[in-house]
């Protein structure tokens, strides 16, 4: 009996309707994301929603992995908001289009599969440090004010606005009220919700419930969703004019493009790569699919608003609602473009402190420490890259604290590779010497491995075990095969324990262990 693998790469007459329903999920699921991330990046809602249409129409429809879906995504939220605060809203689309230009050159030369090779530890650093940024900064934001700063101001600022806003009694209470309650709605839905009722969004859920309470209530002296009639008159203001994109080798600028697309690259095929373990359809072609998203940044940037990257919760939502090919991402970019042009006007009752707290809610989702028993199995040196990437990217930016972690796991990377231990047992009485080796017998530590080896009687019984190493390299093999030549000139002997020991040159010819075999009739 043979299994057939679904097409995921076109649509069929058969899984339209699968695609049709997956589709409304993720718009359901997009539409409060899309805003909350815009308002979280300094910029209005509908630099967001534009930003998903074109992620869904436009790399939906070119995309290297069908099923995942594109949009602005919460990882570079506070990349663009200190980007925006450093330069200003109008010189994002320059440093987007620049960013989305350099992805389709990375696609263009295979780089996909590189981006691939950053380190779990420094990516889930990354993902756990932009959540406690965006945690502390949206924080202040569903208490209807604004972020204070940095992010370790913002994350130390908490206890003194909510204290404030405590004692004032005023407005700020109430919109943190609002807040409370679309946090715990998210949170009742999505642990308790019927499984069948699920297919609405918790996010989505905790969002309807602030805006009735809000209408019940009258609460109208909070803050509430400012949405433009025309969706694309901010953006118009913002287009990439020929004096703008002649700033682009200014330092803030450059550092800005380069950063929003190492990013952004990173995290769209981590979720690339998670998607693929969802379904058992065709995996994603990497190299594609980082063209696809220069191509969705390029005209986001030519459009002036928000970049974007593959986003997992959109994308889980996608397969989970049983989406088929890729018509399902492409039409969730339809729904939008729909609703925000017939509809723009029911945004304007959703309280800010709404989307703020479902944003609160994705920070700590994302900064909870559920990746360390994980790394623990891999050694504390994967948890201390993920512990100085979170610190490093709260305390300073978020560049600084990827390229730290980078440069962390490349200097363990290095050790391991050139850490070698040689323990020795001596019995004088009847010549023998124990040598133990453990770690990576290289170039690097052949020296000490030398210095060893000479330091040892002549005419002593030397057995080596090298079933502790992780590696051995030729250069290491060929001193000891030239001084088992030597010792054994001296009356001495050599032996080399392989047991234990998987090497591509253990069974190359000329090895002192074959000489020794061929001395015991082996």
């Amino acid at each position: 009996m043979t299994t057939t693998t679904p097409d995921l790469t076109a649509a069929k007459p058969a899984t339209i309707g699968r695609d049709l329903l997956a589709s409304l999920v993720v718009f359901l699921v997009a539409l409060p994301l899309c805003m909350g991330v815009a308002i979280a990046s300094g910029l209005p809602p509908t630099a967001g929603l534009i930003t998903g249409i074109v992620g869904g129409i436009v790399v939906g429809s070119i995309s290297g992995s069908p099923l995942q879906v594109s949009g602005p995504a919460a990882g570079l939220t506070v990349l663009v908001w200190m980007y925006v605060a450093q330069n200003g809203a109008g010189m994002l689309g320059v440093a987007v289009l620049f960013a989305g230009l350099l992805q389709i050159l990375a696609g263009v030369l295979k780089l996909g599969q590189w981006f691939r090779a950053v380190s779990p530890a420094v990516i889930h650093g990354m993902l756990a440090g932009i959540g406690i940024l965006i945690f502390a900064s949206q924080f202040h934001v569903m208490l209807d004010g604004k972020p204070i700063g940095s992010g370790i101001q913002n994350l130390l600022g908490i206890p003194g606005a909510l204290l404030a806003a405590l004692q004032a009694g005023d407005s700020r209470l109430t919109a943190a009220e609002v807040g409370l309650l679309t946090v715990i709605v998210i949170a009742g839905w999505s642990a308790f919700a019927p499984k069948w009722l699920k297919v609405v969004p918790a996010p989505l859920v905790g969002v309807v419930v602030a805006m009735i309470a809000a209408a019940v209530l009258h609460l109208d002296a909070i803050k509430f969703v400012d949405v433009p009639d025309n969706i694309w008159a901010w953006s118009m203001e913002n287009y990439p004019t020929v004096d703008k994109l002649m700033r682009i080798f200014e330092t803030p600028i450059l550092i800005g493009a380069i950063s929003i697309a190492f990013i952004a690259s990173a995290e769209t095929l981590l979720c690339a790569t998670a998607v693929d373990q969802m379904h058992a359809g065709p995996r994603t072609k990497y190299d594609k699919e980082l063209t696809a998203q220069g191509v969705g940044n390029t005209l986001c940037g030519m459009l002036g608003v928000l970049p974007m990257t593959g986003v997992i919760v959109r994308s889980g939502a996608n397969v989970e609602a049983g989406a088929q090919t890729r018509l399902s991402a492409v039409l969730h970019g339809v729904w939008l473009l729909l609703f925000v042009s017939v509809l723009p006007f029911t945004l304007k009752y959703i309280p800010l402190s709404a989307l703020a707290a479902v944003l609160v809610y994705t920070g700590y989702k994302l900064a909870y420490p559920k990746i360390v028993p994980t790394l623990l199995k891999f050694g504390r040196g994967e948890v201390l890259i993920y512990a100085v990437t979170i610190v490093t990217i709260v305390t300073t930016d978020l560049l600084k604290g990827v390229v730290l972690g980078l440069v962390l796991s490349l200097s363990k990377l290095l050790f391991a590779f050139s850490h070698l231990e040689i323990r020795k047992d001596e019995n004088a009485a009847n010549g023998n010497v124990d040598l133990h080796l453990s770690g990576s017998a290289t170039l690097v530590r052949l020296p000490l491995l030398a210095t060893t080896l000479e330091d040892l009687k002549p005419g002593s019984n030397v057995k080596v075990h090298i079933g502790g190493l992780d590696y051995i390299d030729h250069a290491c093999i060929d001193l000891l095969t030239n001084w088992d030549r030597q010792h054994t000139a001296t009356g001495g002997s050599l032996e080399i324990e392989w047991a234990g020991l998987k090497n591509r040159y253990q069974q190359k010819s000329g090895t002192a262990a074959e000489r020794q075999a061929a001395k015991n009739g082996g």
